[in-house]
């Protein structure tokens, strides 16, 4: 092996000619792989010798991780390419050759570095054995004019003189997709929802939101929608969610909108005040419990002052499948003045609430989309039936101080 110094440098860089300093690069790059070559061989020959009689530890790598100052991972992968290189004894003291002779020469002579090594030890293990001393002989010579697309495709068309027919065509295995959901209850009553899709999942998801995320179009009275973009989307969710649940395959629903457990008194149901549990998981507010009792299965649980159960209701249908076939095409939507949504989106509203006596029939029943669902419940607004048995809306009197009934005829 030649041996190969640094060329002496100026005392100031800056002085140096561009030639200089590139020649400078290049010589100190080869005496650092000649140093790295050099210092294989010590680690195989410690590795054949064994460190544990000598050192106490129980593998080369560990040892050299120590006095180096790697991690073992790093330092693993140091000895590893020592004994490719460097032939090693067994533990009955015969020879174990080295697996890249020919590499290991170019490599000493600080040609090759150990990316290099890397890949072709890499090409080498995927060949026949009675083929990779040819092979890597080929790849050794390559290797100190090529880089790794060269080495690559030098791989390649290895592949092919060997085994020209390829390998046995079949099937890949279908891998399950990476699809994650939590959902956790926080101590604030919100719920917060994280996940992770693979990209065909997270595609149709964004799809479905989006597509239910459009602000509102500017309403009759020129109100524009306010909501932040991820609002819309979670007012998305909520759409896609009711979809879901309204499907009469649903498993666990059939087809219910919602299944509330009302732990509450029936007279604080009615008045509004007071609070409910919903399905044993959190509280609600008995108003909210109101809109909700709009379009579902009421399971309504009558309490003792002393929070003893007197009785517990049975479930309870509200709209049928055919009065709500029946509202679908009366109102064609949500029945609110301007809005545009559809009636796969919308809720069955009691005009008079059942908790006030109101009849589940379509004189009583109105579709109204989530958002004015709560406006109702929550708002100034008013709606009632009128004589043609179409619903109408009485607006505020701080937005009509006459209040003009309205009606929906975007959908008409």
């Amino acid at each position: 092996m030649s041996e190969t110094f640094l060329p002496e440098l100026p005392q100031e860089l800056w002085r140096a000619g561009k030639l200089e300093l590139a020649h400078g690069v290049q010589q100190s790059l080869r005496v650092i792989r000649m140093a790295t070559a050099g210092l294989g061989r010590y680690l195989a020959e410690i590795e054949s010798r064994g460190v544990k009689d000598l050192y106490g530890y129980g593998r080369t790598a560990s040892w050299f991780a120590d006095i180096a100052g790697l991690s073992v991972g790093e330092a693993g992968a140091v000895v590893k390419r020592a004994i490719a290189l460097n032939p090693t004894r067994a533990l009955d003291g015969t020879e174990v050759p080295a697996a890249l002779p020919a590499t290991a020469a170019v490599a000493a002579e600080g040609l090759v570095g150990d990316e290099r090594i890397d890949q072709i030890l890499e090409i080498v293990k995927k060949l026949p054995a009675e083929d990779r001393a040819n092979a890597e002989k080929i790849l050794a010579d390559l290797a100190p004019s090529a880089g790794p697309r060269q080495l690559a495709k030098a791989e390649a068309n290895l592949l092919g003189l060997l085994d020209p027919d390829g390998k046995e065509p079949k099937d890949p295995e279908p891998k399950e997709p990476r699809r994650e959901i939590t959902l956790e209850r926080r101590k604030d009553g919100f719920w917060k929802l994280t996940g992770l899709l693979d990209d065909e999942t997270g595609a149709r998801t964004a799809a479905a939101l989006e597509a239910y995320a459009q602000p509102r179009p500017v309403d009759e009275f020129g109100q524009a929608d306010l909501r932040m973009k991820c609002e819309r989307m979670g007012d998305a969710w909520v759409d896609i969610l009711d979809l879901a649940i309204a499907c009469p395959d649903q498993p666990g629903t059939s087809g219910y909108r919602t299944l509330v457990n009302v732990t509450i008194g029936l007279d604080e149901l009615k008045s509004g005040l007071g609070t409910a549990c919903l399905d044993f998981v959190g509280t609600m507010t008995a108003r909210d419990a109101r809109l909700a009792a709009c379009d579902c299965l009421m399971l309504p649980v009558v309490m003792s002052a002393a929070g003893e159960p007197l009785d517990v209701g049975r479930l309870r249908r509200f709209v049928t499948p055919g009065q709500r076939r029946a509202l679908n095409i009366r109102d064609g939507g949500c029945a609110f003045p301007g809005c545009h949504r559809k009636p796969k989106n919308c809720h069955a509203h009691h005009i008079v609430h059942w908790a006030d006596d109101g009849p589940t029939d379509l004189r009583n029943l109105v579709l109204l989309c989530g958002f004015h669902h709560r406006l109702i419940h929550h708002g100034d607004w008013e709606v009632r039936m009128a004589a043609d048995g179409l619903p109408e809306f009485i607006p505020p009197q701080y937005r009509d101080p006459l209040r003009h009934p309205r009606r929906n005829t975007l959908h008409r």
